[in-house]
């Protein structure tokens, strides 16, 4: 798949299917790759983009610190590329901001909007939960057993013991695609940049008026599924789904569930 020129990067994209455009966002340190499972439900119904985003993956790789509004930007200038003046808007955790970002700076550019596994940031939000965090700030284990670790606190649980063949696909492609440290700080930035009140999206929400859908896993210790009916809250014309068999990571856990939410959220709104 292609490589295009915008906003001052090369940006690896990839799009399946055809139709109404939707575009997948990922989260801190992953590509596009985040999306594979959900990919062929979903390009069933929609031309679905997945792209790198800046510091991950085959995308440019400059020099951060990152922000929100930067990756908003490079997501428009990237549809400008394709000639795409609308679409659906999905970010998962970080990419949440992303998409956040979008629809309140772009909000001509959005069709629908979904939120995935996030939060507005700033102090009212619900944190990672302890457990959580003592796992993926460790820095004592081996690098696979840190990773085999933060699998486990990020995904439903049993879903690691229930699921050998997904978790050893995962850790095979995580060890041929290695964390880009500098590219992963940078992206960190991003929801640094959002712990202050004023620089949260949690005041800016109301101002959305597109159709939204929050999407979170039951089961979520990296940003708790509580989150939800915060974002709902200031958010008109939104609705939730909880994923009662996930985690954080349900565009693997429970991808074809997942899509079918997605799918159904954006052909109801269509028809009314």
């Amino acid at each position: 798949m292609p490589t295009l020129y915008a906003n001052g990067i090369d940006i690896y994209y990839e799009t399946h299917g055809t139709g109404q455009p939707l575009v997948l966002i990922a989260g801190l340190g992953y590509p596009a790759w985040e999306w594979h499972r959900m990919v062929p439900h979903l390009a069933e119904f929609f031309q679905v983009i997945t792209l790198d985003n800046r510091g991950v993956g085959k995308s440019s790789k400059p020099a951060g610190p990152y922000s929100a509004s930067l990756l908003a930007a490079d997501t428009i200038a990237l549809l400008d590329q394709l000639g795409i003046q609308q679409a659906v808007i999905v970010g998962h955790s970080m990419g949440g901001f992303i998409a956040q970002e979008i629809a309140v700076t772009y909000p001509q550019r959005v069709s629908n909007l979904v939120l995935c596994s996030t939060n507005f940031g700033g102090p009212h939000h619900i944190p990672i939960t302890p457990e959580a965090w003592g796992v993926l700030s460790d820095v004592t284990s081996d690098p696979v057993t840190r990773f085999k670790n933060g699998l486990v606190v990020s995904t439903a649980p049993s879903f690691v013991e229930k699921n050998p063949e997904i978790i050893q696909q995962w850790l095979e492609w995580r060890i041929q695609n290695p964390v880009d440290l500098v590219g992963y700080q940078a992206q960190m930035a991003i929801g640094l940049g959002l712990l202050a009140e004023a620089a949260s999206f949690e005041h800016k929400l109301p101002a959305i008026k597109v159709p939204t859908l929050i999407v979170f896993g039951e089961h979520d210790k990296v940003v708790p599924a509580a989150n939800a009916s915060l974002l709902a809250r200031q958010i008109p014309n939104s609705r939730v789904a909880i994923l009662p068999s996930a985690g954080h990571f349900f565009p693997i856990e429970t991808p074809e569930e997942a899509a079918r939410i997605f799918v159904e959220f954006i052909h109801q709104e269509a028809a009314r």
